[in-house]
């Protein structure tokens, strides 16, 4: 009887523990860990200094970055000055051949044309300045030989910035 009365005592003594415990533990199904008092980010909107690229390609990249970083993480999004701040540049879109092939007809052809978007990020973290960084990333995607610049779809340009948008978040935002 004494000893029915113990465990049931140790129960409800460990299950209390246990629950005092959860508020201690921070786990993020993304990987992200900010740090404490980082609870705001501004993302400005991206210039395109290459000079190429649709029209869209600004207002696009820019968007990618604030949607997948709200998607992601706990941060508040503010119009300037956040706890954490990214800034950034396109710097080149560039549609080039991937491979060359040997036509007997024409010569050496381009087997596959890639297009590649590199950016310039600048990521200031204002709680942590030693975690501050230049650095450009880039991504491309490869597309048939017979299509032009000018037929790349909005999707296929989406893909390739959210490639960079993903390494981006990882450098600044999940510790990779």
């Amino acid at each position: 009887m004494i000893l029915k009365k113990y465990r049931q005592l140790v129960t409800v003594w460990l299950f209390a523990f246990c629950l005092s415990l959860t508020g201690c533990i921070h786990y993020s199904f993304t990987g992200t860990t900010p740090m404490p008092g980082v609870n705001t980010m501004s993302i400005q909107n991206f210039e395109n200094n290459s000079g190429e690229g649709p029209s869209f390609l600004t207002n696009l990249v820019s968007e990618e970055f604030r949607s997948y970083f709200q998607r992601n993480s706990n941060l508040d999004l503010v119009p300037n000055t956040g706890d954490i701040e990214i800034e950034g540049q396109i710097l080149s879109y560039n549609f080039s051949p991937a491979s060359i092939q040997n036509d007997p007809v024409n010569g050496d052809i381009a087997g596959a044309n890639r297009l590649t978007i590199r950016l310039q990020i600048i990521y200031r973290n204002n709680k942590d300045p030693k975690q501050d960084f230049e650095q450009s990333f880039s991504s491309y995607q490869d597309f048939p030989q017979d299509q032009n610049i000018s037929q790349i779809s909005e999707a296929s340009i989406r893909q390739i910035t959210e490639r960079m948008v993903q390494d981006v978040f990882n450098k600044t935002l999940a510790n990779w």
